[in-house]
């Protein structure tokens, strides 16, 4: 018995699917546990645990909920190793504003201000009080990069303690596998996103076990001004866009949470430089797909991973060692 649920949340389409007899309550379920953590987590409201983070900045620490704290010091701690992701970064996006009607390139002096306000070793946490003190006035959290990962492992965490033996979670981007799909190769089916098509549109297909997949592209959102395009993924060391040639890097991991952090480890540090910090951990697999539609993989994935679409090409260099 399949059950198919489609919800709105996190400005995503949320598709969670379960394979076993189970109540459709599950999946509700499962949508107001979505809901309870976007509140708390949001930064494109005027009010949640984040936003009062930010609200305080350069005055007062403020306490949050075991959830909120969690998350936070997790992304603090990443961004303190500097590889890539900036959970501070909320400045220089809203500067942009990427996405919408009001986008433009700003200033350089106004990207350079906007930049003092990022440096992720200007936060106190406490973990006694659960408090977090953004130091400097105008400094915002901004988890848009970390949360849905984290959100979809809780999602797959209430699943599991729920005894769902097999299902998919969907996150918008954000694919979580729980289980296997009870066929006789024990693996799933899963479409990687073509960057240049339509979403659902994939370039290949990866055979894999219960693992998040997770594909961050240049493609999402992006501004074109007097023919140049500038794409939502910005190098926390200069505010602006990432400058190379990648336009898609799709990660397998176990935790959908690593899968996002390192996505933007991978468009930060480009394919060699990412390579570089791999170190050749089995337990992830990355794709990389350029501007010219040529595809990179992990040796890892060699062997589970088929390109479909005819545009894109991977050569024997591709397969990264």
């Amino acid at each position: 018995m399949v059950i198919n649920k489609k919800y709105r949340a996190l400005g995503t389409i949320i598709d969670l699917t379960v394979y076993n007899s189970v109540d459709e309550k599950l999946l509700d379920e499962a949508y107001e546990l979505i809901k309870e953590y976007e509140d708390k987590l949001t930064v494109n409201r005027t009010s949640s645990e984040i936003m009062n983070i930010n609200h305080a900045s350069g005055r007062d620490e403020v306490s949050v909920s075991e959830i909120s704290y969690k998350i936070v010091k997790r992304a603090i701690e990443i961004s303190q190793k500097e590889l890539g992701f900036n959970a501070l970064i909320g400045p220089v996006v809203k500067l942009w504003h990427i996405g919408f009607a009001d986008a433009e390139v700003p200033q350089t002096m106004e990207v350079a201000q906007r930049l003092a306000l990022t440096n992720p070793f200007s936060v106190v946490l406490n973990d006694k009080k659960r408090t977090v003190f953004l130091q400097k006035k105008g400094m915002e959290l901004d988890l848009g990069g970390i949360a849905k990962g984290y959100i979809a492992d809780a999602i797959k965490d209430y699943w599991i303690k729920q005894h769902i033996e097999r299902g998919i979670i969907n996150l918008g981007g954000n694919v979580l596998l729980v289980g296997d799909p009870a066929r006789e190769s024990r693996l799933w089916n899963v479409g990687i996103q073509s960057p240049f098509s339509q979403r659902n549109e994939p370039l290949g297909i990866l055979k894999t076990g219960d693992y998040s997949v997770v594909t961050s592209g240049i493609y999402e959102r992006f501004l074109k001004i007097d023919g140049k395009e500038y794409h939502h993924i910005f190098n926390p060391k200069t505010g602006y866009p990432v400058a190379n040639d990648l336009a898609s890097v799709t990660v397998i991991t176990k935790k959908s949470i690593d899968g996002e952090i390192w996505a933007s480890i991978g468009f930060y540090n480009g394919i060699r430089g990412t390579m570089n910090l791999f170190n050749r951990k089995d337990d992830i697999g990355i794709i990389f797909t350029t501007k010219s539609k040529k595809v990179y993989i992990t040796r890892n994935i060699a062997e589970s991973f088929k390109i479909t679409n005819q545009d894109y090409f991977l050569e024997a260099d591709s397969v990264l060692q």
